[in-house]
């Protein structure tokens, strides 16, 4: 892809994010399109949103469990940037023109306390680097046709990329932890809908421990000259599948003794 087609996908789904209507596959556009046009998509979205005034709160990490790299045939985690704009108080309800089809997850959200950064961090330098961790939901919304209606291709992984890993909010619970209070590995989340549980599962989906995957993330980001900022939320991946949150669903997340998330959708 040419840099003036990586612009033009860029604004195509900040319009689709404004006006409320899906764009098509940049994957069935652009089949040329591989892993370096999408960053260069999303990080054109970045620029723009920052022009708007926006500014960058954190970092969202995606594809962490195995079940959903197996689905897109991937083996690598995604990643994606969170704005000001996309954090929930705890208990609130989403407005009912806010989003197109969201979708919530499940997560574990780290806070730095110091910069975290470089191709050699290790599991030692997230530990510290960590401030506190606490239960999360991230709201997913997605800008791009989840299956094309003529040929029933569905997205592939540069279309979610390409659309910011599908990232749309973030809801933190009011707990706080040390990063050494509990194994994350076993820190789990009943998630239910309207009162019925939808889905469980435990820290471990994520790349075997969500420590691991603040690793990865901040590796990643090094090879594209970034690092991650004092203050910022890491969401570390899901470790249940999507949650659908069609108008009126209430979403309760309980993790046990770790705390608890809700959010609401008008």
């Amino acid at each position: 892809m040419t840099p003036a087609e990586h612009a033009k996908a860029a604004a195509d789904l900040l319009d689709a994010e404004h006006s409320g209507n899906q764009i098509g596959l940049l994957s069935l556009r652009h089949p040329e399109m591989g892993m370096d046009d999408a960053y260069k998509i999303q990080n054109a979205i970045y620029r723009a949103k920052l022009a708007e005034g926006r500014s960058v709160v954190g970092w969202k990490i995606g594809l962490t469990s195995k079940a959903m790299q197996y689905a897109l045939n991937i083996d690598i985690p995604d990643s994606g940037i969170l704005f000001d704009d996309m954090i929930f108080d705890n208990g609130a309800t989403v407005p009912a023109d806010r989003f197109i089809q969201p979708r919530i997850e499940a997560e574990i959200a780290f806070v730095t306390k110091s910069p975290l950064g470089g191709d050699n961090v290790s599991r030692e330098d997230v530990i510290a680097a960590t401030d506190y961790v606490a239960p999360a939901i991230e709201i997913l919304d997605t800008r791009i046709q989840r299956v094309d209606p003529e040929t029933g291709k569905t997205r592939t992984v540069f279309d979610t990329i390409s659309d910011n890993a599908a990232n749309a909010g973030i809801v933190l619970g009011a707990a706080r932890h040390k990063i050494d209070a509990a194994d994350l590995r076993w820190v789990g989340a009943l998630t239910f809908r309207n009162g019925e549980i939808e889905e469980t599962g435990l820290g471990a989906g994520v790349l075997n421990d969500p420590i691991e995957s603040v690793v990865w993330l901040a590796r990643r980001m090094a090879t594209y000259g970034q690092s991650i900022e004092p203050g910022q939320i890491i969401l570390s991946g899901s470790f249940i599948r999507p949650v659908e949150c069609p108008s009126g669903t209430e979403i309760h997340a309980d993790f046990g003794a770790f705390g608890s998330v809700d959010i609401r959708f008008a």
